[in-house]
């Protein structure tokens, strides 16, 4: 939680293009109290967080690492509300790479990022990893503890925007298929950063993303879209052991429109 709001300050604040010492004017404390809460030393004061928040033109949620914003809600989320399963409850074909090539045959922290309605968090946890998964829509978090519920497995679900949320805790593998597009290009490098960074030794990333080719029209819901590059997830993990990485593309028809997406799947140790 710590490191997370010392960043958020941070980046709201040059977002804003406000010093430390403007920012502590208008809240009434000293440019070292800003410096503190930036570097992680201290949070700031509880009934602080209202203003500070106003001053950084973000809610309360947004600056703990979490949205509740009703202009963030998922692409999905009139989808979610229906009782069928939008996405089905079949496992994604990347989650049997991440169980033969790291088997939870000791006890592993897995997060899920961006889980939808569940169909995968869920199918990790009946394999016995300790999972825990976030998204921003409130519907497919709640399917995902109805599915959860139902195998009689746990799952932490929680909501978070991807784009604000940082991880304060160490896993082992960090699952994330087809929504890491949803991330700000001028966020991606420290996001990926702060994920690498959170992945214990020995631990992996597995990680889909769609990749953006000539040859392919843009997806019904692109606006949404900020689309990698072929071989950018590999240039992230450069220095990572690439235990796989395939590209390849695939016919859709989620938003009821027939369409096609080019992808990259990559699975990477951490062997530093």
């Amino acid at each position: 939680m710590r490191e997370m709001v010392a960043g958020n300050i941070s980046r709201y604040r040059k977002g804003l293009g406000m010093t430390q010492e403007a920012l502590a004017d208008r809240l009434g404390v000293t440019f070292q109290a800003v410096s503190k809460w930036e570097t992680g030393q201290t949070l700031p004061d509880t009934a602080l967080l209202p203003l500070l928040a106003r001053t950084l033109n973000v809610g309360v949620d947004k600056l703990l690492g979490f949205s509740a914003s009703a202009k963030d809600l998922s692409f999905y989320e009139d989808d979610y509300r229906k009782e069928e399963y939008f996405w089905g409850v079949q496992p994604s074909p990347m989650c049997l790479s991440v169980l033969e090539l790291l088997p939870p045959v000791r006890p592993l922290k897995l997060l899920d990022i961006g889980c939808g309605e569940g169909k995968d968090a869920v199918f990790f946890a009946r394999c016995g990893y300790e999972v825990s998964a976030f998204d921003i829509s409130e519907a497919g978090l709640e399917k995902t503890k109805r599915l959860a519920e139902k195998a009689r497995v746990h799952v932490r679900a929680f909501r978070a925007d991807l784009c604000d949320f940082r991880l304060d805790e160490k896993y082992d593998v960090l699952f994330s298929s087809g929504v890491l597009h949803y991330i700000r290009p001028e966020l991606r490098g420290e996001i990926m950063a702060g994920y690498k960074a959170n992945v214990n030794q020995g631990g992996m990333a597995a990680f889909h993303v769609f990749v953006k080719k000539p040859f392919i029209p843009p997806a019904p819901d692109d606006d949404y879209h900020h689309l990698w590059k072929s071989g950018q997830l590999f240039t992230c993990f450069h220095d990572w052991y690439i235990e796989r990485c395939s590209e390849y593309v695939f016919d859709c028809n989620s938003s009821g429109i027939p369409h096609r997406h080019a992808a990259n799947r990559l699975l990477a140790r951490n062997t530093i």
